[in-house]
């Protein structure tokens, strides 16, 4: 990498000074030259002057400078030139060739940083040295949003979400693959949970109507600093998880209102079979058909409201009372009754947590 912004830097120098020159890595490889047939090969001068103390050396023909970038001498500026001015193009083109590295590694080397901390592939230690070097802050409130889409060959939905929160400097978005991607906001101080839910929102909605995809969004728990992204992360992904097993109508899922998907979630299998044998007989949920259980949901949904449920399903409100009194009969439990609703509720959603394990 260091090879393309060197080599950029050196062919827009070359006219302008007339001298060949090239930089070397800290093992005397050159890795950029005005001389492109150089590249690749050893320059064993270069070499010894990296074990040397001195920073300059002039010898006729050759000139050479240490390069120093975050405080390390890892590369070798030569210039091939008996000129008087050596010692000033020198000085000249390292500054060019330090600025262009430094602006490279915080513009590039930042969102690869953020990636690896949210991937947990950097140590708790080095996690500070780092984001001091690439003036990363330590120290602030961020939220992480993971935006599962659709699958597709393109780069749309990152670039989307990049036009919805441009500034690089406070904000990182990170494209893990072509269905996930990863914002890294900052917030404000005084942002509250209502904000960190509207972003979510606006993001679904860009996504839907600009691109025409479909999206889910899983918020993570607030950050207080840089080494506490990597669990907001996780907990946007058990977010997500736990939003495709019981909540698959929501587009948003927030780790902090879970409900009791949470708890099923982190429950073993083997008591949540047992819990389901329980209260269903053997065989029972099987003679359950679809409108039935559509019915219970709807049921659910309005609060165990005959009159409401029996409106919004365009029946006779006792169709209903004969529907309810059927799952009565089959369950032994009456849905009317608020102990059998929560027993029957969470029962089916220990069910659809088996089921998705199963899978």
């Amino acid at each position: 990498m260091a090879f393309k912004v060197f080599q950029s830097v050196v062919s827009r120098i070359r006219d302008a000074a007339g001298i060949d020159f090239g930089i070397t890595d800290n093992t005397g490889t050159i890795i950029a030259s005005t001389i492109e047939d150089e590249i690749g090969t050893t320059n064993d001068e270069c070499s010894e002057f990296l074990l040397s103390n001195a920073m300059y050396v002039e010898k006729p023909g050759l000139t050479m400078k240490k390069i120093e970038i975050n405080g390390r001498h890892d590369y070798v500026l030569y210039l091939l030139s008996d000129s008087a001015e050596c010692s000033k193009y020198a000085e000249l083109i390292a500054i060019s060739l330090e600025n262009a590295k430094l602006y490279y590694d915080e513009k590039y080397d930042r969102n690869n940083f953020m990636k690896n901390v949210l991937l947990g592939n950097i140590l708790p230690g080095d996690i500070t040295i780092r984001a001091k070097e690439l003036r990363v802050k330590i120290d602030c409130r961020r939220i992480v949003y993971l935006i599962r889409t659709e699958k597709t060959r393109e780069l749309y939905a990152y670039n989307v979400i990049q036009s919805l929160f441009p500034n690089n400097n406070k904000d990182f978005i990170i494209l893990l693959d072509d269905q996930n991607t990863v914002l890294v906001k900052e917030l404000k101080e005084r942002e509250d949970k209502e904000e960190i839910y509207k972003k979510a929102r606006i993001i679904i909605d860009t996504l839907n109507s600009e691109l025409m995809i479909k999206a889910k969004v899983g918020i993570g728990t607030e950050a207080q600093s840089l080494r506490d992204v990597a669990r907001s992360y996780k907990d946007a992904q058990t977010a997500l998880k736990i939003g495709q097993i019981f909540e698959t109508e929501k587009s948003i899922v927030d780790y902090n209102h879970l409900g009791i998907g949470r708890l099923i979630y982190q429950l073993p299998t083997t008591l949540c079979r047992l819990f389901l044998n329980e209260v269903f007989k053997e065989g029972v949920l099987e003679t359950i058909d679809s409108e039935t259980m559509m019915t219970i949901q709807k049921f659910f949904e309005n609060n165990l409201n005959v009159s409401e449920t029996s409106r919004q399903l365009f029946i006779h409100r006792n169709t209903l009372v004969y529907r309810l009194d059927k799952i009565q009969k089959i369950t032994g439990m009456d849905l009317r009754k608020f102990d059998d609703a929560i027993y029957f509720k969470v029962a089916m959603m220990v069910k659809r947590y088996l089921d998705e394990v199963s899978k």
